[in-house]
């Protein structure tokens, strides 16, 4: 194919290969490379397991420069630096003896739907956004025509940090206006996933639309929304056989439904089992992507208990190796929105049910918790707060996103709900995590009315409503004050969480209303 608009002038070029051709293309030309005994490709991304946030950037020019929330997230990016680490990329790529092109769509919504190539040099990463974007018919490729964004992934090739903005031999670069995304220094394929994201937490707002980090289910009646950071149960909650899967991680919200950003899942699957995760569990097969996995050389089996490569391990498959996924990934609009939160501190009560301020007050905070051990230098719990649940990925100022959900809530009468996966009895280290069974219970309990006609009562400290049964969930489990064996330690773990959901509010005490601002924890307002 013709990729001189890209400036791409390598002599082999696979275009939207099938899985078994990737398979052998990766076998053959990429270390670590293997086959699981379940069929999938186990690939290596090797330094970099993870995203590097501290190293995207972002160029201002056009229209970008008053839209784009700029600041630690959205750190600007001179265009010279850009137009530099490109063509430090293309040279990269034009020396491969072969290339990988991925020509596929990001929104399963056609009216607002966009055309994204990838250009890469691993086979691995073809795969992975193979299994990422929603694949195009043959018809549909044939007339695929010019993409309208272009992520160039030279991840093999390190960043030169003699250019200005460039800090690490990691970069990741955005140009809104050439729209096109640079990466370099990092063969994590998650960063193509991501950046595709933010570009459409840019471009879908301005059509009217809400982009969200959400996973989603339905049934013929009602849809679902699992707003959450990573480890809080999106993806494992979202797989529910009693319910169709929309998607599990990246959404949009119009005047039609939500529909599916992806065409994809991107599991965790650190401590995977059959028993707990049956569906995610039996995606993995020929065809999916295991990423950073320890694996048994001779016989294939994968050990999803082991974490020495990473903690982060993950695993990538089209959406229909889900078998209750819906055909087309689209859904009616949400009747619930489910905020979902990893409590190290173990006083967030298992469910609680959100008035419109606490609402808005839980989703521009974002709260989850990281846990002794997950990174170097973290010896207690302690508290993360991503705003709208999706921070490193968000382009405009955080309350574009939050007034558009208020107003979507508003007009369909969608109801709100908190749910804590996290500890409970003590936080991380002396309670315990909280039963997925039970959690699930909570889930299923939203979803038949169930929870509605509860009696609740209020928490003194988060003002959170908390219903007071549910079906399958023992009644000291609902209320987590009832599950500390040490009262004094409670109240001293609660009041903690509760000051520092107040000081990260702060930053946005002057452009949130009374009503969001009330939505706080009771306790020190």
């Amino acid at each position: 194919m013709d990729l001189t608009k890209q400036g791409i002038t390598a002599s082999r070029i696979l275009r939207n290969a099938s899985p078994a051709t990737l398979y052998k293309e990766a076998l053959l030309g990429e270390e670590g490379t293997s086959i699981a005994d379940n069929g999938a490709i186990i690939a290596m991304s090797g330094e970099k397991t993870g995203r590097c946030p501290k190293d995207k950037r972002v160029v201002g020019n056009g229209e970008s420069t008053s839209d784009v929330w700029w600041g630690k997230v959205n750190i600007k990016f001179p265009e010279q630096s850009f137009v530099a680490n490109r063509k430090i990329a293309i040279d990269f790529l034009n020396s491969c003896d072969r290339l990988f092109v991925v020509d596929g769509f990001a929104g399963w919504e056609k009216e607002s739907r966009i055309k994204v190539r990838i250009i890469c040099s691993r086979a691995y990463h073809a795969l992975f956004m193979h299994n990422m974007l929603i694949r195009p018919t043959k018809d549909e490729l044939d007339n695929f025509g010019e993409p309208e964004y272009v992520v160039f992934n030279a991840g093999q090739q390190d960043a030169d940090t003699s250019i200005e903005g460039v800090e690490n031999p990691s970069s990741v670069a955005l140009n809104f206006a050439k729209k096109e995304f640079v990466i370099l220094g990092t063969e994590y394929a998650g960063e193509m996933k991501k950046g595709i994201f933010t570009i459409m937490n840019y471009l879908l707002p301005k059509k009217g639309i809400m982009s969200m980090h959400c996973s989603a289910n339905s049934t013929e009646s009602d849809t679902a929304l699992f707003f959450g950071l990573s480890g809080t149960g999106k993806t494992t909650l979202s797989a529910n056989p009693k319910r169709r899967l929309i998607g599990d991680d990246e959404h949009g919200w119009s005047d039609n439904g939500v529909f599916n950003i992806e065409g994809g899942c991107y599991a965790k699957c650190l401590n995977l089992t059959e028993i707990y995760e049956p569906e995610i569990y039996r995606a993995i097969r020929f065809g999916s992507v295991l990423e950073n996995v320890v694996y048994d050389k001779r016989t294939g089996e994968v050990d999803y208990t082991d974490s020495s490569i990473t903690e982060n391990t993950r695993a990538s498959y089209p959406i229909h190796f889900i078998p209750n996924a819906k055909n087309f990934c689209v859904g009616k609009h949400p009747r619930d929105v489910i905020f979902l939160t990893c409590d190290a501190f173990g006083v967030l009560p298992p469910v609680s049910r959100l008035d419109a301020g606490q609402a808005m007050y839980h989703f521009i905070s974002g709260y989850t918790a990281k846990v002794a051990g997950t990174e170097v230098g973290v010896t207690e719990p302690e508290a993360t707060f991503s705003t709208c649940f999706g921070a490193p990925f968000l382009v405009l100022h955080p309350t574009v996103y939050a007034k558009m959900l208020a107003e979507k809530i508003a007009t369909h009468e969608t109801r709100t709900w908190l749910i804590n996966t996290g500890w409970s009895g003590g936080g991380f280290g002396a309670g315990q995590r909280i039963n997925l069974k039970y959690t699930r219970a909570i889930v299923d309990a939203i979803h038949d009315d169930e929870l509605v006609r509860q009696d609740y009562i209020t928490d003194p400290v988060f003002g959170l409503e908390i219903p007071t049964k549910c079906r399958h969930v023992p009644d000291n489990v609902l209320i987590p004050k009832g599950t500390w064996a040490d009262t004094d330690a409670y109240h001293e773990a609660a009041a903690k969480l509760a000051k520092l959901f107040h000081e990260n509010f702060q930053q946005y005490s002057d452009v949130a209303g009374d009503e969001t601002k009330n939505g706080g924890p009771l306790l020190g307002r």
